[in-house]
Parts: structure tokens; sequence; C-alpha cells
């Protein structure tokens, strides 16, 4: 992109642990418009698009560019967010292992009472200092205002539901793969299921996550589900924020950061501003 050996910093909106996915990750990065004007070369697009087909050409199997676009003024990736959205998929015992699903899908033998790990996330919610649960940046606080935190089953269900996508299937099928016409009742198909069907999920909305904060809250709520630690050693963990091995993260490849919400482009430089501030617990 640059004819000189100019080093151009990326901003993140939320730094994950090694393993963790991002399925909307939001990132900015200043570059000078004479850089962007030399992206595009011999294509016929604007210096924006441009930069986007060489930079989507440029990244591995694993790395997707969904989107570019000149960010508005005051816009900075990491402290303009408002909140910021994971989740943590588990397999547990109650559902048939999938191996298709090992680099994004926690597994266990052991079957967890989504009960009481809802109890358990139901304390997390609020403006809380989860220091038993995460290490704080240099300068800063574990401090966290938990917006969401619930555990559901996702339900098992076919890969198409049934309606207009089932009842074309059926409408092509019923003339027969050699064309005679052949009738199949509907009750004979077999009825594909969606990837994700039986397993757990922990979604969590935060303004935002310490290191290691929802792996380690992940861990100690399969603690309760599993019935090694029960509610009030949660309670407990969330009083004293006192870091322990006890509360340590659970494996990183379940979780993925699923969506970074913004303000208006009016309160973006304001919002930055206030996130920067070094927080504090107001007195009880």
């Amino acid at each position: 992109m640059s004819e000189d050996s100019t080093v151009y910093r990326l901003t993140v909106a939320g730094r994950t642990d090694a393993g963790v996915h991002a399925s909307h990750q939001v990132c900015h990065l200043d570059v000078p418009d004479d850089a962007l004007a030399r992206c595009v070369g011999h294509m016929r697009l604007g210096p924006v698009s441009a930069f986007a087909t060489r930079l989507s050409r440029m990244m591995p199997d694993d790395i997707a560019i969904h989107d570019v676009s000149v960010a508005p003024d005051g816009f900075d990736a990491r402290f303009s967010a408002l909140e910021r959205t994971y989740v943590y998929r588990v397999c547990d015992a109650r559902t048939p292992w999938d191996p298709r699903l090992k680099d994004f899908v926690w597994r266990t033998d052991r079957e967890l009472d989504v009960a009481r790990m809802n109890e358990a996330a139901a304390l997390t919610l609020g403006l809380h200092d989860f220091g038993s649960f995460a290490i704080a940046n240099p300068g800063g606080t574990t401090i966290r205002d938990v917006k969401r935190a619930h555990w559901r089953r996702v339900p098992t269900r076919p890969l198409f539901a049934e309606g207009a996508d089932a009842a074309t299937a059926r409408a092509a099928a019923a003339e027969g793969a050699d064309g005679s016409g052949a009738d199949v009742a509907a009750g004979e198909w077999y009825a594909t299921p969606a990837v994700e069907s039986g397993l757990l999920c922990f979604t969590i909305v935060a303004d935002a996550f310490a290191r290691n904060m929802v792996r380690s809250l992940v861990g100690a709520c399969v603690q309760v589900g599993i019935g090694k630690r029960d509610i009030d050693w949660f309670a407990r963990k969330m009083s004293v924020p006192l870091r322990e091995g006890s509360t340590g993260p659970i494996a990183p490849q379940g979780l993925t950061l699923e969506h970074i919400a913004y303000p208006a482009d009016d309160e973006l430089a304001a919002r930055a501003e206030r996130i920067r501030a070094r927080r504090t617990l107001p007195e009880a």
C-alpha cells in the first residue's frame, strides 16, 4: 500500500485472546489520502473501494473483510463503542457431539444445569468490579457494566423450516430424480438439522470487557452447572473481587465476539472521552 516503510497502527473494538473468534470485529486505521490514491492502480474504483479490494485479496482464509468506509469525525473503534456482545458455545452431554464444530464450540461430557447457570449469570448484571474474573489493563480497572447475560439452549430444528422452502423441495422431488414424477410423501423426508441445534449458548452484553472476563465467567458458570460449586460461591466471587485459581478462564475456542454497537455520529467523540476516564464504583 505504501512505497515507504510506514507502519500503520490498527485499532480494534475488541481485543480477543488467542483462540477466540470474532464474527463482527470493527477496526479503524488512519491512512493518508495519497496512500489511498495509490491503491486504485488499474482498477476503475474509488480509492476506498480499491483499498478494500486489495486488502481483501491479501487476507488469509480465516480473515474476511466485510466492509471498508471513511469513519465519521471523532470515531474510535475501541473507545467510541457503546456495547459489545460475546457468545460462548458449549456442547454438553445432552447433545450429540459434531466433530465439525471443534474449532468454535467447547465440549463437555457432563450435562449442564441451565437454570442454575442462569441464576449465576443474573448476578453479573449491572455495574460491578469483576476482579475475581478478569485482569485489569495497566492503569485500568476491572469495573464493567453488564447489560445482559443469559444461557439458552438452541432448539433442535431443521436446516429449512417448514414453509415455502420445504414445499418447493418436496414438489421438486415429487417429480423424481429420473423425471418420472414418482410421488414422495412428506413424512419420508429426512430433516437436516441446523448445525447449532442443541448447543448451549452464553450471551453476554456489556459496555466493555476486561481481559479473560467472559471466559472466566463462563468457567465459573460451568462449575455451578455441573454441581461442583453453588450459587453462594459465585455470589461471593462477585462481591469480593479477588483473582484466584478457581475462577480461571475456560478454553478459548467456544468464544466469539458477535457484535459491537456505536452511538450516533455526533456522539462518537464524547463517548470516547468518557470511556477513557478511569472507572470507579458508586459510593455504597
